[in-house]
C-alpha cells in the first residue's frame, strides 16, 4: 500500500463517475435485500446505534455491533488488493484503479446478499457459535457496507504499516472481548474446527 497521498495524486482515488457507481451499487443492494424479504430493521422494532450482545436476537440487526470491525477490516483488505492489482501489478494496465471503490463496494454487496441466503444462514447456525443467527437486517447490511467503505477510505490516507497495525489491533480486540473475529469467522464458516467452537461457546 502507498503512504500518505493526496486525493488528486493517488491513482486509486475515486472520481465522480466512481462515486455515482458506488451510490448505484448501494441502492441496488438495498433493492435486492428488500426483494429477498429481509427485515428492514430489527424485529424488536428498535434501531440502535450500538448493540453489543453477540448471543442475542439483536445481533446483526442494528447499525453497529462487534462484527462491524470485521467489515472495516474488509475495507483495509480491499484497498490493499486494489493497490496490488492496479498499482503494483498493473493488471489491465491499471485502468481500473479509479474504479477501485465501487469494485470494492460491489464485492462487499455480493457478500451481504449471499450472507443472507438460507444456505449461508443455515451454515452459520450449524458450524459456528452463532446458534440463533437469522441473518442481518437491511439496516445492518447497509451499515456493514458503510464500514467497509470507511476502512477502504481510511487505508487510502494511512501509511500501510498503520493500516496493518489497525487491522491486527481490531482482530485482537474482538478476539479478546467476544472470542470471535474476521479470521475465526472465515475459518469456522469454511473449515469448522470443533475445538474452536467449544472455546467460543465458553465466552
Amino acid at each position: 500500500m502507498t503512504g500518505r497521498a493526496s486525493l488528486t495524486g493517488n491513482p486509486l482515488a475515486a472520481h465522480r463517475g466512481a462515486w455515482l457507481a458506488t451510490l448505484a451499487l448501494f441502492l441496488a443492494t438495498l433493492a435486492i435485500l428488500l426483494a429477498m424479504d429481509r427485515p428492514l430493521i430489527c424485529t424488536c422494532g428498535d434501531i440502535k446505534l450500538w448493540h453489543g450482545v453477540v448471543q442475542s436476537s439483536g445481533n446483526s440487526q442494528h447499525i453497529t455491533d462487534w462484527y462491524s470491525p470485521s467489515h472495516f477490516i474488509h475495507g483495509l483488505i480491499m484497498y490493499f488488493l486494489a493497490w496490488l492489482l492496479w498499482l503494483r501489478w498493473s493488471v489491465f494496465g491499471g485502468r481500473l484503479a479509479k474504479w477501485a471503490l465501487p469494485i470494492a463496494v460491489g464485492i462487499e454487496a455480493i457478500w451481504e446478499v449471499v450472507e443472507n441466503t438460507p444456505m449461508i444462514i443455515d451454515r452459520y447456525r450449524e458450524v459456528t457459535v452463532s446458534f440463533g443467527y437469522v441473518g442481518d437486517s437491511i439496516v445492518n447490511s447497509m451499515a456493514d457496507i458503510g464500514w467497509m467503505m470507511a476502512g477502504f477510505l481510511i487505508a487510502f490516507r494511512l501509511p500501510w504499516k498503520v493500516s496493518v497495525a489497525l487491522a491486527v489491533l481490531l482482530e485482537l480486540l474482538t478476539l479478546w472481548i467476544i472470542r470471535d473475529n474476521l479470521t475465526l469467522n472465515v475459518v469456522m464458516l469454511f473449515w469448522p474446527i470443533e475445538a474452536i467452537r467449544e472455546w467460543q461457546s465458553l465466552g
